[in-house]
């Protein structure tokens, strides 16, 4: 209904009645103008700015953030399921299996032309590369991680992360933390780090890969984050882009990190179904993520990972009476409690930034009527005198 009711106002405006009445005998002018008028609505609703304004206005911050957090919670059950009880201990190839149906799934939607359209060239070839890789290395060492570390430590070594994208936004982009920031993430890891301290049981090996996990990860939120707020990427088109590069990367990291034996691992239905339902959710997660870095930024998406941890842990005590112990639980809610103190600070800054007008803008000709009348029309049906 809002798309047809689009469609009629614009089809209403002036300048395309104008179009559709003309009786000019020139058939080249005649077909220039219908030309205008189709790229016109090619602009409203297929370009990449109305795409991501759609995105913006449909997914913001706070539903962004509560869809990856649902789907997180999600597959978390889900992977363990699939690497304990199904007994599928090959984490890079299942890794590889998730983006390969994320792949498909956005393959199906652009068939249908339901894939966002990419935004004009901005970002080169060498990003999205970077960003391809970065993405088949925090996501492939992060399961590899996970097999040979216990939980505890994987949160512990993620608390890493916080820092390394602190430093590198400076670093990169002159970004700097306020204090009252600081002391809150201070807080938040230091929470963490108490909650999760009863369970730190680690092999040499799966250390070594832990902190090797730490830069790809703190690189890969930052890349998607800057990408979607600064070229005018949506999370769907980005991902597209680079799935294949991701893929590419994990078939070379398959031999060196999972064990022999995928091919003899037994493929049954049940199996099987498990493994795609996992596949399909980590989709869910890869997306969910996405927006929430394009909504929010880097560091808040770390913060949800950490409030996701200490709800798992307090979830699990209350839910189904497991014994974490009280440093845990008081680590939890210490964790809790500065991860509040931040989104109060995000949600204050935000208030007092200044709201600038909306501009866009439309990389289209100008239309020989609406110069004729005294108009500019953009490419979104918005007209200024």
């Amino acid at each position: 209904m809002l798309c047809s009711r689009e469609i009629l106002n614009f089809l209403i405006r002036k300048d395309v009645k104008k179009i559709l009445k003309r009786k000019d005998s020139d058939a080249g002018q005649r077909g220039k103008a219908l030309e205008d008028l189709r790229a016109s609505i090619f602009n409203k609703f297929r370009s990449s700015e109305s795409a991501k304004r759609q995105q913006q206005r449909i997914c913001g911050p706070v539903a962004a953030l509560t869809f990856n957090f649902m789907v997180a919670v999600g597959i978390i059950f889900m992977n363990k399921w699939v690497l304990k009880n199904v007994g599928f201990q090959f984490p890079v190839f299942l890794t590889f299996i998730h983006y390969a149906v994320s792949w498909a799934l956005m393959a199906i939607l652009n068939s249908f032309a339901l894939l966002p359209a990419s935004p004009p060239s901005k970002s080169t070839p060498l990003s999205l590369f970077t960003l391809g890789v970065v993405m088949s290395l925090s996501t492939g060492l992060a399961n590899v991680s996970l097999k040979y570390n216990s939980v505890g430590f994987y949160q512990m070594a993620k608390i890493a992360v916080t820092p390394s994208i602190v430093l590198a936004e400076f670093i990169w982009y002159k970004k700097k933390v306020t204090f009252s920031k600081v002391v809150a993430l201070t807080v938040v890891s230091i929470g963490v780090a108490i909650a999760t301290v009863t369970d730190l049981q680690f092999s040499l090996f799966g250390a070594c890969v832990a902190v090797a996990w730490i830069i790809p990860s703190a690189v890969n939120k930052i890349l998607w984050s800057n990408m979607q707020q600064q070229e005018n990427w949506t999370a769907l088109s980005l991902m597209w882009k680079t799935t294949p590069i991701t893929l590419l990367f994990l078939v070379s990291m398959i031999p060196f990190l999972d064990p022999p034996g995928v091919l003899a691992f037994h493929w049954s239905f049940n199996n099987t179904s498990a493994i795609l339902v996992s596949a399909f959710l980590g989709f869910l997660l890869q997306w969910s993520g996405a927006l929430a870095l394009g909504a929010t930024s880097a560091i808040s998406h770390v913060v949800l990972g950490q409030f996701k941890t200490c709800v798992i842990l307090l979830g699990s005590c209350y839910l189904f009476g497991s014994n974490p112990g009280t440093t845990s639980i008081i680590g939890a809610f210490i964790a809790i409690g500065g991860m509040s103190f931040f989104t109060y600070l995000n949600l204050r800054d935000k208030k007092q930034q200044p709201q600038p007008g909306l501009q866009v803008s439309s990389a289209l000709p100008k239309s020989k009527l609406s110069e004729g009348n005294g108009e500019i029309c953009d490419g979104f049906g918005t007209e200024t005198v």
